[in-house]
């Protein structure tokens, strides 16, 4: 049997992390997370405030972030039997076909992932406050495809009866803190729809936002709607055999006009999250250049790919053997990362959604 070269193989992505740097609750502001810098081309680290990024940031980058805003897109119902069921609608708002029915109200198809004590059937319909989902077809993972059924406005329905869809890894129950922290200072509510966070952006404040614009710092936005499966691990040793998920993103043609103005001038394109490097670099592979893009991506980057687009990477602390670590590793060579995540555990940094960032530059 052929060894699997360590940059392809999973284990080279674990780490031994203490459960108490999970963060479980988010800092008590914006802007007070912690700052680790890392050099890429020398593997040195650097430690300070996010605060601090102003200093950081080279003057006259083009700093491109997304814009997407968090959904509370958690539903608790109950089955006809009386069972309590819960629903996590998985597909992005803005792409749900709305249709009117008869006899009156709304209706549409959409995917997500039903919790229950015991297996949902096809056919079967689910009932929650103000709407009732009908069971189309099944998936693996307690997926589902259904067909909703509401009066009035849907994302209305989420936003009142909705609780925010908290990763799996914070053990506790969503709060009104969340509604307001589990979300970027510069989220759009025109880009309602993503079911989980793009959490390197949640460290930034309209302060330091002004303070990089007076050093002559350009921002543009593009939107991805960040599934559930940017949770999901990676469950194969050799990371090539590896399926990502899919997420719809969408590159507007300012934001393709500043990059390709920054290319032209010589200037850095700093990535807010890895969200963001995933919908430049689709844009750069189904392009093979720099333009407006609108579609679904599973881009899965991992070593071997070249970056088109990004030039320097502000992200959180991710979890071992997933697809994400593997791509800022690949970003920042695998060893590197690997390093500067044990110095971060070892100065006690705080890990994943709702802890401190790095700058990876």
């Amino acid at each position: 049997m052929t060894a699997i070269p360590p940059e392809f193989n999973l284990q080279s992505y674990d780490f031994e992390l203490p459960e108490e740097l999970i963060a479980q609750t988010p800092p008590a502001e914006h802007g007070a997370s912690r700052l680790l810098v890392l050099d890429r081309a020398t593997g040195a680290t650097h430690e300070a405030r996010f605060a601090d990024i102003v200093e950081f940031l080279p003057p006259g980058a083009l700093l491109v972030a997304n814009n997407t805003k968090v959904l509370p897109a958690r539903l608790t119902g109950r089955r006809a039997s009386g069972g309590r069921v819960e629903f996590l609608l998985l597909t992005p708002l803005p792409l749900i076909a709305v249709r009117d029915r008869e006899g009156g109200g709304h209706e549409a198809e959409a995917e997500g992932l039903v919790k229950m004590s015991k297996s949902v059937r096809i056919g079967e319909t689910l009932h929650f406050p103000s709407m009732d989902i009908l069971v189309l077809e099944k998936g693996d993972f307690g997926r589902i495809r259904g067909r909703l059924s509401w009066q009035g406005d849907l994302g209305a329905h989420f936003l009142s009866t909705g609780r925010i869809p908290l990763p799996p890894y914070i053990r506790r129950a969503d709060d009104g803190q969340d509604r307001l922290r589990y979300q970027t200072v510069y989220a759009r509510e025109d880009r309602l729809g993503s079911v989980a966070a793009p959490t390197a952006g949640l460290h930034f404040t309209p302060e330091i936002l002004e303070a990089l614009s007076r050093r002559g710092m350009v921002r543009a936005e593009v939107s991805l709607y960040v599934g559930y499966g940017t949770f999901s691990p990676v469950r194969v040793e050799d990371i090539r055999e590896h399926a990502m998920h899919a997420e719809y993103v969408e590159v507007p043609e300012r934001t393709a006009r500043l990059i390709r103005q920054a290319r032209d001038e010589g200037r850095p394109i700093v990535a807010v999250g890895t969200t963001t490097v995933r919908a430049l670099e689709s844009m750069a592979a189904r392009l093979d250049g720099i333009g407006p893009f609108a579609g679904w991506t599973d881009i899965f980057i991992r070593p071997g790919h070249r970056f088109k687009i990004v030039d320097q990477l502000i992200t959180n602390f991710h979890l071992p053997r997933s697809s994400l670590i593997i791509m800022v590793g690949t970003f920042a060579g695998r060893q590197k990362i690997i390093d500067a995540y044990r110095h971060a555990i070892s100065r006690g940094f705080r890990f994943f959604s709702y802890g401190d960032a790095m700058f990876i530059r």
